[in-house]
Formats: C-alpha cells, sequence, structure tokens
C-alpha cells in the first residue's frame, strides 16, 4: 500500500547521492514523489537519479554545497522553478571526512569544529531558511533533518559530530513550534549504526559489524533502507500528527 500523501509531492534531498539519502530519494520516488536529489558529487546524485527514472519515476540532480547558504538557496529556487513549490524536505548531508579528525574537546583543531558545525548545523539552519517560505507558500509542507544517536550516547570521540546533532534537534523544536500552526511539520531521525554502501566496503567491515551487534538490542545492523521507510513515513500524511520529535531508529541502542 502505498503512503499516503507522496503521490505527486515535491521533495527536496539535500544530500542525497549516496546512503541514506540516496535510499530515501529512491524510496520516495517509489511513492510517486517528484524527487531533487541536491548533493555537492552532483555525479553521485545524476546516478541515484539514473536509477529511479529508469524505474519511471521523477527526479533530478543539482549540484549544491550545504555548506554554502547562497548555494543551499539557489537549490531551493531550482526546485521551485521546476515544480513550482515545495512539499517536503530531507536533509541528510554531512562533511564525513571531516570528521576523521573529531577526537576529543581537547585535541581537536577548531578550524575542523568550524567547519563540522558550517555544514552539519548552519547549512541545516540554511536548509530550513530557505525552504520554508516556499512551502509556506504552498499551504505547508513537511520536513525531516538527520540527526544521530550520538546526540544521545555521550561517547569519548566525535564531540563536532554529537554536538551538531544535538542541535538538529533544539533545530527541530523550534521548527515545529514556530511554524507548525502554519501547517508546517518539522521532525528528526536519529539512526544508530547503519551499514551504508561505503562502510560494508571497508577492510574493517566484520570487526566495525560485530562491534555495533554488541551495542544493539537486535539481531542485525541497520540498513539505509530502514532509515528510508521512517522519513518517508514522516514526511507523509501517514505522519501527519507527528511534529517536534527526535525519533531514536537504532535498533534499541538508545532507549529513551
Amino acid at each position: 500500500m502505498p503512503m499516503r500523501g507522496l503521490e505527486d509531492s515535491v521533495v527536496v534531498i539535500a544530500g542525497g547521492a549516496t546512503g541514506i539519502g540516496a535510499a530515501t530519494a529512491r524510496r520516495l520516488a517509489e511513492e510517486g514523489c517528484r524527487v531533487i536529489v541536491g548533493d555537492i558529487d552532483v555525479n553521485a546524485a545524476a546516478r541515484t537519479v539514473e536509477q529511479m527514472t529508469a524505474a519511471g519515476q521523477t527526479g533530478s540532480a543539482v549540484e549544491f554545497d550545504l555548506a554554502e547558504p547562497e548555494s543551499v538557496a539557489a537549490l531551493m529556487t531550482t526546485a521551485v522553478a521546476a515544480h513550482g513549490g515545495i512539499d517536503g524536505l530531507f536533509v541528510v548531508g554531512a562533511d564525513m571526512a571531516a570528521l576523521r579528525g573529531d577526537s576529543d574537546v581537547v585535541d581537536i583543531d577548531l578550524d575542523l569544529w568550524d567547519r563540522v558545525m558550517a555544514v552539519n548545523l548552519r547549512g541545516y539552519v540554511a536548509a530550513l531558511k530557505y525552504a520554508i517560505p516556499p512551502m509556506l507558500s504552498r499551504g505547508g509542507g513537511a520536513i525531516v533533518m538527520m540527526s544521530s544517536a550520538a546526540a544521545f550516547q555521550g561517547e569519548p570521540a566525535r564531540p563536532a559530530y554529537a554536538t551538531a546533532k544535538a542541535g538538529i534537534g533544539a533545530l527541530t523544536r523550534h521548527v515545529a513550534s514556530r511554524f507548525g500552526k502554519q501547517h508546517i511539520r518539522c521532525n528528526a531521525v536519529a539512526p544508530g549504526f547503519t551499514a551504508t554502501e561505503a562502510i560494508r566496503s571497508v577492510p574493517q567491515w566484520p570487526q566495525l559489524e560485530a562491534s555495533a551487534l554488541e551495542r544493539i538490542r537486535g539481531p542485525r545492523v541497520g540498513a539505509p533502507a530502514d532509515i528510508a521507510s521512517l522519513v518517508a513515513f514522516l514526511l507523509s500524511a501517514e505522519g501527519a500528527w507527528i511534529n517536534g520529535q527526535v525519533v531514536n531508529i537504532d535498533g534499541g541502542t538508545v532507549l529513551r
């Protein structure tokens, strides 16, 4: 059964070239959405769109940089020009390369901290800033942002990443409080360990999987399709009474 309220809706995915973003793009296209896949790697975004169009679905790839507000604004302008408006937004982009140096608050390079915040937090603010006005013009819309279990776990490393992801929760609650009466819903998803194609391809994958399974109250690690299903639900009319929430999706890793 298709999810109600997604057919023919216009959804922008900010960071949809690979991994969870790509899986969500494909899932939303299957639901009948017109999907704009924005990513700094436009070639990878185009490959994701090719998979969609080959299946008779509607999608387009747009190059943009989540760290540059003007580029984020251009992504939203492109979506409106092509489709007349924006109904849904999924902000999922991140600079994963920067996270390799995200050690602890004593040793971290502050330029690295600023880079993580520029992409993983300020970029999300920019996406909200430029997507909400066209949503309001259209009568409302639904937003999902990418948080993480790291926002709740208190890890000994990755302070910049965890801080940014905790900030996503505050942004989510702000948007729900400020724009909920104007038919804007905003939620976040907080995945635990998710085995994307990139993670499965590294030599240490068996050790990573075994370590993750020790923390998961279930028989397997997560897959991008798991997250995509939740995002689609939150963007659909099925999730119409869910607003301002950060939803953990991690096999029971974080219990709260």
